[in-house]
């Protein structure tokens, strides 16, 4: 087999495509929950906490200096915040949704499955060994 037809085998498989389709995805809800975050969530705390954005936090190790043009250096402890808060966010939509297919997978597991066709069979004899027994 070619490389290429190799790697087209590969690139072609579902597995590979599902987890295509699931990065895609999980960008635009990351996106969506930064959204979230950043701009429904994080402004009420800060009003609450004293009309503060969390994400400007920072301690200074240098400050700029304009005449040398040198940019500042700091640690932005409010942006890891915020980060903190979208994990927690996205965790617990994941939780949820996971919670969610192992709901539907009890459901569809706790169902009886029906008889094969062999043990049908071989009840139906038993059966009627019995009814030939019962006769004189």
């Amino acid at each position: 087999m070619s490389f290429v037809a190799e790697f087209k085998k590969f690139a072609l498989r579902g597995n590979v495509i599902d987890l295509a389709v699931g990065v895609v995805i999980g960008a635009a809800f990351g996106k969506i929950v930064t959204s979230l975050v950043d701009n429904i969530i994080m402004p009420p705390i800060g009003w609450l906490i004293g009309g503060i954005d969390l994400s400007q936090w920072k301690w200074v190790l240098k400050p700029a200096d304009a005449a040398t043009k040198t940019a500042e250096v700091a640690i932005q402890y409010g942006v890891f915040v915020n980060v903190l808060i979208q994990f927690v966010i996205i965790a617990f939509a994941i939780f949820l949704v996971v919670k969610g297919i192992n709901k539907l997978t009890r459901r569809e597991e706790d169902k009886p499955a029906p008889p094969a066709a062999d043990v049908v069979l071989l009840q139906e004899i038993r059966d009627l060994l019995k009814q030939q027994n019962r006769t004189p």
